[in-house]
């Protein structure tokens, strides 16, 4: 939802809009909870929810939200009679709320952006009735109110901090409400200006990395010469990484890739990312010569045969990758599957379901009634 709150904005100085998010998922599915789809006054869709199985059958749905103001609740799954046509062929189930959004919302769309655009994390909490309540929770220490309402916000705030998007069941009357959390996007650190670190700059914006090219000689590192990345930065790439440490701007969903191929570069950027217990990942572009002598400088350093496991090198999988733009492919392919856990082998070669379970809901049996 949250990438597209510039386009509601936008949309909103002429005509109201259907915002269609997917609140539940079981099985196999294309997308996951949270995905979110605006659909114009005319019927032009915005965004996904599936991988074009259902889009058609939510438009005509959201059309008439957008008539009437009345929300709906939609259900798809394999079982549908017209499962080719509408349902999910991939044998899942999705669950998809649809909402009216119109000028009257304009103050809680405003307040959404700017918390985005200012790194915030919070959360959009909306009661899944005919004419939806939302507020917001934005801060991870805000106070609970007493009874039962307090436990709701304890449970909303739950997943807000743990960057959890989900249903927590709802009041008395039964309402559940959809809690659906904005996390700030996770950090790419790049060691190195060249063109390696400009493919897969570039290609790891489109997954949604914060990137950063930090490179000590101010005649490579350029923004002319990494348009596509959020930050480029003339240091010391291990000065750097520690400040940032220091500043507290580095979590657990850091990745940091290490494309110097220059030993006076390479090696004290990557004790520096070792001696930080708390990053994703910690990858080193290069041979396995290259990888065999750097490791050797390492252990100079003193750092244990244990840390220097935890160097992703050489960086990437085998993909036969030549060029840097197939490099960059096989580095972030090495980096989804680290994240998730998989494999990287072929799915073809694999049994079970393509797309593991996660979590989409949370059930509570407490009331609602603080809703703003």
């Amino acid at each position: 939802m949250y990438e597209l709150l510039g386009d509601i904005s936008s949309l909103l100085e002429t005509s109201p809009v259907a915002l269609a998010r997917v609140i539940g998922t079981s099985g196999a599915g294309p997308r996951a909870v949270g995905a979110s789809m605006v659909v114009t006054a005319d019927g032009e869709p915005l965004g996904s929810l599936s991988a074009g199985c259902v889009e058609s059958v939510v438009i005509g749905t959201a059309l008439e939200v957008i008539r009437t103001g009345i929300s709906a609740r939609e259900l798809f799954g394999y079982s549908d009679p017209d499962a080719i046509e509408i349902g999910l062929p991939c044998g899942g189930e999705i669950e998809v709320f649809i909402e009216r959004v119109d000028p009257s919302q304009r103050q809680l769309i405003d307040g959404l952006i700017a918390a985005r655009d200012q790194d915030q994390q919070f959360a959009l909490v909306t009661v899944l009735n005919d004419e939806p309540q939302h507020f917001v929770i934005d801060d991870p220490e805000m106070p609970e109110e007493n009874g039962r309402a307090s436990e709701f916000l304890s449970r909303a705030l739950a997943l807000r901090k743990s960057g959890s998007t989900g249903i927590v069941a709802g009041a008395d009357d039964g309402v559940p409400a959809f809690v659906h959390t904005y996390r700030t996007p996770p950090r790419m650190v790049l060691a190195g200006a060249n063109d390696f670190v400009r493919a897969l700059g570039a290609s790891a914006t489109l997954l949604g990395y914060r990137v950063t090219v930090v490179d000590a000689r101010p005649v490579f590192a350029t923004t002319e010469r990494f348009p596509d990345v959020h930050e480029v930065v003339v240091d010391w790439p291990h000065r750097y990484l520690n400040a940032e440490h220091s500043a507290g701007r580095l979590d657990s969903r850091t990745v940091v890739c290490v494309m110097t191929h220059d030993s006076k570069f390479d090696v004290p950027m990557l004790v520096a990312a070792l001696e930080m217990d708390g990053l994703a990942f910690v990858g080193a572009l290069g041979s396995r010569r290259t990888h065999s002598e750097r490791l050797e400088r390492l252990r100079a350093t003193g750092l244990s045969e244990h840390v220097l496991a935890r160097v992703n090198s050489p960086l990437g999988l085998d993909l036969d990758a030549q060029s840097p733009e197939e490099t960059a492919i096989s580095i972030l392919a090495h980096l989804i599957a680290d994240r998730n856990s998989a494999s990287g082998k072929r799915l073809r070669h694999l049994d079970g379901p393509i797309h593991r379970q996660r979590g989409g809901s949370v059930d509570t049996h407490t009331a609602l009634n603080a809703v703003v």
